[in-house]
């Protein structure tokens, strides 16, 4: 008796360990069921994007500071996506043509869009007035870029400082002649102030973008305007534009001798340019999160971070949540900043 027991104890340690090997493998496989279906119910763009060739609208004419960066930023992420990125200039409307476009594309990542301080000045200044809301009416991918404006004149303008600009535009009949990338836009407002703040005599002359506004500056045919290190400082250097001062709250890293327009005699005058990127509203949150890494990767290339630095331009690459955030800021700082000067649209 004693041995029949000993002789059946390793055939019931065998049948216990098959038993659990049994449970073992039926957990595994629901795991497994759970895994896949939790996979099929994400949306089919966010396993696979982008899928698909990705069309990244610039709200602006070619030539300009956005346009430039974008052109850059596009090439990076066609590298990496291993996927076409086509960038697609809608300018009309101080943004509103490409933003409305943007707005509603398709909402699964492959339509982005660039968007610009310049746009937020426009909303603060026209309100509902816009066919879309850069708050709520767009899933905020990234900021990409900070940076100032460099008021710059045509050399044929007399005057090195803002006190001589101010002085020289109040001996004309008509005053200076200033152009933007048009109505309401972030140059409109910076010329706006320094008229409003500093007294200048200005005429604003708005274009489709800040790139033919320039163009014109540099051919002579209107006297200043407030442009992006990007677009200006090969024409400071040539000698082509003279740059008077900077937009922003502080001086730039690449013109250290140049002042800030409120050092220069215009208290309370700031304006700072910056870029980011919009998606559709109601992308995937899955898809917005794998757009944010990706720009987020992009922008902390070496390559990219040193020709932006060389222009004065910081990179930034915000969070989806940041990002929005500041957008929402600007447009309340800016309305704040046209209530005061008593800005309105010509």
């Amino acid at each position: 008796m004693r041995t029949a027991i000993l002789l059946d104890r390793p055939t019931k340690l065998r049948e216990q360990t098959l038993k659990n090997d049994n449970r073992l493998r039926a957990a595994l496989a629901a795991s497994l069921v759970l895994t896949g279906f939790l996979l099929a119910a994400l949306p089919a763009a966010a396993q696979t994007y982008p899928s698909r060739p990705v069309r990244f609208i610039v709200p602006i004419a070619p030539g300009g500071g956005g346009d430039i960066t974008t052109r850059a930023v596009a090439q990076k992420l066609s590298a990496l996506w291993a996927q076409n990125v086509v960038v697609d200039n809608r300018a009309g409307g101080t943004g509103a043509i490409g933003l409305e476009i943007a707005a509603n594309a398709r909402p699964d990542g492959h339509t982005i869009s660039l968007v610009t301080g310049t746009h937020a000045a426009r909303q603060a200044m026209q309100g509902r007035k816009l066919p879309y809301d850069l708050v709520g009416g767009f899933s905020h991918v990234t900021q990409v870029t900070a940076q100032s404006y460099v008021l710059v004149v045509n050399p044929s303008v007399p005057a090195k400082t803002i006190p001589e600009l101010v002085a020289h535009s109040n001996t004309l009949p008509n005053g200076l002649t200033f152009g933007s990338s048009g109505q309401g836009s972030l140059q409109h407002l910076s010329g706006a102030l320094l008229s409003t703040l500093g007294k200048a005599k200005l005429l604003h002359v708005p274009y489709k973008g800040g790139g033919p506004a320039l163009a014109d500056v540099l051919a002579g045919q209107i006297n200043m305007i407030f442009a992006t290190p990007l677009e200006s400082a090969p024409h400071i250097n040539s000698g082509r534009l003279r740059a008077l001062a900077v937009s922003g709250a502080t001086r730039m890293k690449m013109m250290p001798a140049l002042p800030t327009v409120a050092e220069a005699g215009v208290p309370g005058f700031e304006v700072s340019q910056w870029y980011g990127v919009l998606a559709p509203t109601d992308v995937p949150k899955p898809v917005l999160a794998q757009l944010n890494k990706s720009f987020v990767q992009v922008l902390k290339s070496p390559d990219l971070i040193e020709r932006f630095a060389r222009d004065s331009v910081d990179l930034v690459g915000s969070t989806s949540e940041q990002f929005r955030a500041h957008v929402a800021a600007e447009i309340q700082r800016y309305q704040r900043a046209i209530t005061a000067a008593g800005i309105k649209l010509e």
